[in-house]
């Protein structure tokens, strides 16, 4: 069992503060990995998730993305760090939280992608013109401060 899941062994529905991290992975082609979740059902989104005990974000981000791709990222880069009362969530099961997002890009990773399907049903490198309509909405903003920002520079490496 995990810290959220021992937490909410304690605490039950209740509004906690979680902090979690998501990755922004750029391919060669200047396309941008998004992952088709199980969970907001059937969103694309980024590669992320919460953060354990004595991790760092950067930590929690490269755990993530090896968990849910496969994929391991040598080098992480800030987009921004996210949170307010517009970052509330009610999961499905009735559990509330406010989460603070640590956005990272990173074009530096290696490995195969796989599905690990506890969490995702598949994965696809977007183009930026041609993202998905179904998306997690927060994980959008992430990509559009990504790409107004970091983008063309990622991109010319």
């Amino acid at each position: 069992m995990g810290y959220v899941e021992e937490l909410r062994a304690v605490v039950g529905h209740r509004p906690l503060i979680f902090v979690g991290a998501v990755v922004v992975i750029v391919d060669g082609e200047g396309r941008l990995l998004l992952e088709e979740r199980k969970f907001p059902k059937d969103l694309w989104g980024l590669p992320g998730g919460l953060m354990e005990l004595g991790e760092s974000t950067e930590d929690t981000a490269k755990r993530e993305v090896m968990e849910e791709t496969g994929l391991t990222v040598d080098e992480l880069n800030l987009i921004n760090v996210y949170s307010g009362p517009q970052h509330f969530v009610v999961a499905e099961n009735g559990d509330e939280f406010y989460v603070v997002t640590l956005a990272y890009y990173s074009n530096k990773y290696q490995g195969e992608l796989i599905v690990d399907r506890k969490e995702s049903l598949s994965f696809r490198f977007f183009s930026p013109n041609e993202l998905p309509d179904k998306m997690v909405g927060s994980h959008r903003v992430v990509i559009k401060e990504f790409l107004h920002k970091h983008y063309s520079s990622v991109f010319a490496e």
